[in-house]
């Protein structure tokens, strides 16, 4: 894997910003790159491991690569929120020494199986009596004997009300229907738990403890004891247009929401940081194949790492990668992605120089989380060469470094 300072580093050679290497004028990538900052996904580890204030477990749907798992481990995550018997065989395969739990409420009785007497996974999220009762059987000993070592977390459903995109909808018990559920999983759990998941992007931390006081009148309700408290996921990154505040501000009011609540006094908290860890961890290059007025078609698009700007409206960071500097006034463009399909389409809008034109390179930043990890072969495009960037993400959410960041969100990284 080739590394470079910068994406520009990559676009070329740079006597002020000295990185030898690729030249973009010279070598003209067919395909996109993609730039990963290890750096920034070791600084994010190190800020959740250091101030949240329980667990932190990286939700390795945002993106499963096995570098972005090692570095996490290397900087202190040790537990991994897997959604599926296939996340849960990675992590075990990449990072022997971790823990998996299996959080998702829906489950195959194999995966189930396999999980526990495989890969020794003890935590599983359900939401239904069913999905208790198949936990049950898939984790029974040959001889008949029942588990008694599960950690089984009941899935409660909240508001995402404050989030740029709800997870209310699919998963979840109600507070009037948990007291049962959380009655017949406390029977047969080692540890009772209960999680939630606020939405993804949650751009308040009144999304936590509103969430938090419907668990409270759960516990209550079913008078039982409860000996985790999972806050799930929901942590923001920066982009365009939504700056969240401090993630500290989360942490303080998740954690004085934990401390009221009626649980064992042992009682853990966690949490399942996904977008938060991963956001800042990948950008991409990308040429510009054709111009039609404010569209620009380029060589990657909703099949590839920018799903979630065809499909729900993101807007992600660009600068276009030339040497000399445009001196053209920035305007608003919509991409076109590379396949033969109408639904290829971001509209942004993407702010980029005036004169951007067939054979431009850009950087879209923030691809770290969902970007990469909906990556797909459709129509025979794919992506290139995986390239080590050692500068900063375009934004941050990790304290000084937002200011840092901050310096290179215009259209190219100043010399």
């Amino acid at each position: 894997m080739h590394k470079h300072h910068s994406a520009l580093g990559l676009a070329a050679r740079s006597t002020a910003r000295t990185v030898a290497g690729l030249d973009i004028a010279k070598r003209k990538p067919v395909d996109p790159v993609t730039l990963v900052r290890p750096h920034a996904a070791a600084r994010a580890a190190r800020f959740f491991v250091e101030k949240f204030p329980g667990r932190s477990m990286y939700a390795v749907k945002a993106n499963p690569s096995p570098d972005l798992l090692r570095v996490l481990w290397d900087n202190g995550i040790t537990h991994y929120d897997t959604a599926s018997i296939a996340e849960v065989r990675l992590v075990k395969a990449t990072l022997p020494g971790a823990t998996c739990c299996f959080m998702h409420p829906v489950k195959s009785v194999e995966a189930i199986g396999e999980a526990y007497f495989v890969h020794g996974v003890r935590t599983f999220s359900l939401d239904s009596l069913e999905e208790l009762a198949k936990i049950v059987a898939a984790t029974t000993q040959d001889d008949g004997s029942p588990a008694t070592d599960l950690t089984l977390c009941v899935r409660m459903r909240v508001s995402s009300e404050y989030a740029q995109l709800s997870l209310g909808a699919k998963f979840g018990v109600g507070v009037e229907e948990s007291r049962e559920l959380l009655i017949a999983t406390r029977q047969v759990a080692d540890a009772l738990g209960i999680c939630f998941h606020v939405g993804s992007q949650t751009m308040s931390p009144d999304a936590y403890s509103n969430a938090m006081e419907r668990v409270r009148a759960a516990i209550v309700g079913a008078a039982v004891t409860v000996d985790v408290i999972d806050v799930g996921g929901g942590f923001p990154s920066a982009y365009p247009g939504m700056t969240p505040p401090p993630l500290e501000r989360f942490f303080e009011t998740i954690h004085r929401a934990f401390e009221s609540l009626p649980v064992s006094y042992s009682a853990e908290l966690w949490a399942e940081p996904g977008r938060a860890l991963s956001a800042e961890y990948a950008s991409v290059v990308v040429r510009v194949e054709r111009r039609r007025g404010a569209e620009l078609f380029i060589n990657d698009g909703a099949y590839g790492t920018l799903f979630d700007a065809a499909h729900i409206g993101w807007t992600y960071p660009v600068q276009l990668l030339r040497q000399p500097d445009s001196e053209a006034r920035d305007m608003d463009f919509s991409f076109w992605g590379p396949t033969c399909d109408d639904l290829d389409h971001m509209k942004g809008p993407f702010p980029l120089p005036a004169d951007t034109r067939a054979g431009d390179y850009f950087e879209i930043g923030m691809l770290g989380a969902y970007g990469s990890a909906m990556r797909t072969g459709f129509n025979g495009f794919g992506t290139g060469d995986t390239v080590i960037a050692t500068d900063e993400p375009m934004l941050s959410v990790y304290g000084e470094d937002r200011d840092v960041a901050a310096g290179r969100t215009g259209n190219v990284v100043k010399l």
